[in-house]
C-alpha cells in the first residue's frame, strides 16, 4: 500500500482524508462502516487497483478525516461523498458502500444519480424502525467508549476471539480503525434512518445488493427491494454474515468485479 496516495479533500467545511489507487483508469469509490475506515477496503483495493483508480475515504469522524461536534446524519454523509466527488473533478464514479457506507451509498445514488455510474450496496443498514432503535438503545457505543480506553494490542486479541479465523494483518488494520473512530461518530444511530424503500425506489443507475445468508439484509427484504426497482440485481454469498467482504472476499470481490465491468466505465469528463 505504500506506493498508494493519501490525502485530504477540503468539502462541507471539514476535511476528509483518503487513500487513493490511481492512475488513468475509471474511478471507484469505497464506503466503509461505522468503526472501520477508508484503509479498510486494502483486500478488495488491491483485487482492483489494476483496473480501477480506487479512492477509499475516512467518513467523517473516522479514520483521519475531521471529526465536527454535530452532522453525522446520513444525510451528512452523503454530502461528504458528492462533495469529494466534485473537489476531486471525477467522472461518474462506481460507489460501492457497506452497512453504513452502503445506506450513505444509497442516499448519493437517490438524491444525485447524475453523479454516479453505478452503485454496490454491501449489506447495508436497511433496518426497520424498530430495529433501528433496538440498535440505538443498545450497549454498542458504551462497548466503543470502553475500546477507546483499550491499548491496540488489548483491541487486536479483543477480534481475534470473535473472529478466530481473519489473518493477523486484518485483524490489526481493523483494530487501528476501531481506535481512530470518534464517539461522535455514533450518532449516525440516532432514528429514524432515510427510508431505504423510497431510496431504492428513486436509484436510477446500474445497481447490485450483495448480502450475505446470516447478515442484516434478507432475502424477503432484497425481493420487496427488487419489486420496487426493477433494475436492482442481487447477489446473496452464503456463509457470510454482515461483514460479507470479510467473511467471503474472494467471492464478494469477483461477484462485485463481475458487476461493475458488466455496467461499463468512463474515465474522461
Amino acid at each position: 500500500m505504500s506506493y498508494w496516495d493519501t490525502a485530504v479533500c477540503e468539502t462541507n467545511g471539514i476535511n476528509i482524508h483518503y487513500t487513493r489507487t490511481g492512475g488513468n483508469k475509471p474511478p471507484l469509490i469505497l464506503l466503509h462502516g461505522l468503526m472501520t475506515n477508508g484503509e479498510c477496503w486494502t483486500g478488495l483495493a488491491h483485487v482492483l487497483e489494476k483496473e480501477y483508480d480506487v479512492i477509499m475515504p475516512d467518513a467523517r469522524g473516522h479514520g483521519n478525516s475531521s471529526v465536527p461536534d454535530f452532522g453525522y446524519r446520513y444525510e451528512d454523509h452523503a454530502n461528504d461523498v458528492a462533495g469529494l466527488i466534485n473537489v476531486l473533478r471525477l467522472p461518474p464514479p462506481i460507489l460501492l458502500g457497506h452497512s453504513m457506507g452502503g445506506m450513505t451509498a444509497a442516499v448519493v445514488a437517490s438524491r444525485k444519480p447524475n453523479l454516479l455510474r453505478g452503485l454496490v450496496l454491501a449489506d447495508p443498514t436497511f433496518l426497520s424502525p424498530k430495529v433501528q432503535r433496538e440498535v440505538h438503545d443498545s450497549d454498542v457505543a458504551d462497548q466503543h467508549r470502553r475500546m477507546l480506553n483499550m491499548s491496540l494490542d488489548e483491541v487486536v486479541a479483543d477480534a481475534r476471539n470473535r473472529h478466530p479465523n481473519r489473518s493477523g494483518e486484518i485483524l490489526e488494520l481493523f483494530a487501528r480503525a476501531r481506535l481512530q473512530t470518534s464517539m461522535a461518530a455514533f450518532d449516525v444511530l440516532t432514528p429514524p434512518n432515510p427510508d431505504y424503500k423510497m431510496l431504492v425506489n428513486a436509484i436510477d443507475v446500474p445497481s447490485l445488493i450483495v448480502f450475505g445468508d446470516k447478515g442484516v439484509v434478507s432475502s424477503v427484504v432484497v425481493e420487496e427491494l427488487q419489486l420496487l426497482n426493477p433494475r436492482l440485481q442481487a447477489e446473496q454469498i452464503r456463509e457470510a454474515g454482515h461483514s460479507v467482504h470479510l467473511d467471503q472476499p474472494e467471492r464478494f470481490a469477483t461477484v462485485v468485479g463481475s458487476f461493475i465491468r458488466s455496467i461499463g466505465t468512463v474515465i474522461d469528463s
